[in-house]
């Protein structure tokens, strides 16, 4: 099982969390790319743009942190948080 947390933090208080579980075999990239769109569409958000300090966070410590930068539309939260919480082994 693949699940990956995705929470919207505005003013350092947790707006709204969901939980999505990616099920299938495809490799770890293709799991985060589909839970993190999966999030985004039940927040009803586009998908966020990987800046190049998101690759190296989430490489280094399976979590990373979207603000406006990585958005061309406006959002109405500081920032979308994703972090991978259970991997298949």
């Amino acid at each position: 099982m693949f699940r990956l947390w995705a929470k919207e933090w505005k003013e350092n208080h947790m707006l709204r969390d969901t939980v999505i579980e990616v099920p299938g075999d495809e490799n770890r990239t293709k799991k985060v790319f589909a839970g993190l769109e999966r999030a985004c569409h039940e927040f009803d958000l586009q998908v966020p743009i990987w800046l190049n300090s998101n690759i190296r966070e989430f490489q280094r410590v399976a979590k990373t942190r979207f603000t406006k930068d990585s958005f061309t539309e406006e959002i109405p939260f500081d920032a979308l948080e994703i972090q991978v919480i259970e991997e298949d082994m």
